[in-house]
């Protein structure tokens, strides 16, 4: 399984600089001091944790994927210096704003803090006792590889919540929990998106259509003011925009930055349709 905390291609001991354990020859023959051998020792700690933390992933929360991800990154790059990804990149964001808000962190805190939640994830793990290589290291490009954030089929059943049910199109389990009333279709996490923005971001078209049934609200617009329909047209979702369109969606909402959901596609069959729906609501 891949882990999300290295930079694709990149290997356990391809660190650079500073961070890499092995020196030239002369530098080995050179006597160390001790600031130099325990930062040395730390940093092994740390290219060891995130290799074994492959084997973890069905133990870690999003929480802590996050957290460790961020302190990565601090660790390989240093301070957050990438613009904070756009609206419809959810985990992206969430990457970003974890890393970001490291501030000026030190590589140093960042790797002690980051070997300690993968101890807490493994009490048993010593970082002194190689680990197994060959078909159980389960590695690819000569180390371990990221793709994204987490694997969402790698979420623990009882750590998951509506919205990752939602995520998942697990129609029944959220038929069910709108029918019992346990769930609100209208309710929204932390970003204001509620159960409708997940299921057109994901292309869930019978869910959108289920979720219209119970009544969702089409119009519901998310903190930065995207709608449903701002959601589907931005992962050109053609058929998605023409339900919600049939459906009484509003193409002339535009969110915090003026844009109309039109505005927010590159694919050309989708924003012909949202033209044609907002000029007939002029």
């Amino acid at each position: 399984m891949a882990s999300p905390f290295l930079p694709a291609g990149a290997t356990t001991g391809d660190s650079g600089g500073e961070l890499s354990s092995e020196g030239d020859s002369c530098e080995a023959e050179s006597p160390r001091s001790p600031e130099t051998e325990e930062s040395r020792r730390l940093t092994e700690q740390f290219e060891k944790a995130a290799a074994h933390l492959r084997g973890l992933m069905q133990v870690a929360s999003r929480e802590q994927l996050l957290y460790l991800y961020a302190r990565y990154k601090q660790v390989k790059v240093g301070n957050c210096n990438t613009p904070k990804p756009r609206f419809f990149d959810f985990e992206g964001k969430q990457k970003w704003e974890a890393w970001k808000a490291l501030g000026d962190s030190s590589p140093r805190q960042a790797m002690q803090e980051y070997i300690a939640v993968v101890k807490n994830l493994d009490p048993g793990w010593n970082p002194q006792i190689p680990e197994k290589k060959g078909k159980e290291a389960n590695s690819g490009f000569g180390g371990p590889v990221v793709s994204s954030l987490y694997h969402e089929e790698t979420i623990r059943e009882e750590d998951k919540n509506i919205f990752d049910y939602c995520r998942e199109n697990n129609i029944d389990h959220i038929t069910k929990a709108i029918k019992l009333k346990n769930v609100d279709v209208n309710l929204k996490d932390e970003e204001g998106r509620a159960l409708l923005h997940w299921a057109c971001d994901r292309g869930h078209k019978e869910l959108v259509t289920v979720l219209l049934q119970y009544r969702a609200d089409i119009n519901c617009q998310d903190n930065e003011g995207q709608t449903a329909l701002h959601y589907a047209a931005a992962c050109e979702f053609l058929d998605i925009v023409e339900l919600l369109l049939q459906s009484g969606a509003d193409p002339t909402l535009r969110d915090q930055d003026g844009c109309l959901p039109e505005e927010v596609t590159g694919c050309k069959a989708v924003s012909l349709v949202l033209q044609q729906h907002t000029a007939g609501k002029a």
